[in-house]
């Protein structure tokens, strides 16, 4: 891979095993809409890890990747509309997240390798 950028997000999934295991199971075949978003806002990798009941999700994106057209794309795609909804209720935000934020950005603190 070439040169990219990582943003690391975390965010927490409403403590029910049996809705956990939904979520994950989505998972296994997001929708080929999300997949095509993702690549047309320059995201190069999605990863999302969990234990208990948070999550976190690593981006790699390519340069000149944004926020803002990432949201644009988004917004504009009823498919990729829904899938963030479903998911949505399958979240919820942590503590400390400012009102109307679900995935919250992490703060690098080590790299072995620089």
């Amino acid at each position: 891979m070439s040169s990219y950028t990582r943003y690391c997000f975390a965010l927490d999934l409403k403590d029910d095993p049996v809705r956990i295991a939904e979520y994950e199971k989505h998972h296994e075949n997001v929708w080929p809409e999300v997949r095509e978003g993702f690549a047309r806002a320059g995201i190069i990798d999605v990863q999302l890890y969990r234990t208990g009941t948070r999550l976190f999700m690593i981006l790699d994106t390519e340069e000149g990747f944004s926020f803002e057209k990432k949201k644009e794309i988004d917004d504009a795609d009823p498919v990729i509309r829904k899938w963030e909804a479903l998911m949505s209720s399958y979240q919820q935000p942590l503590p400390w997240a400012p009102p109307g934020e679900r995935w919250i950005s992490m703060k690098p603190i080590f790299k072995l390798n620089k």
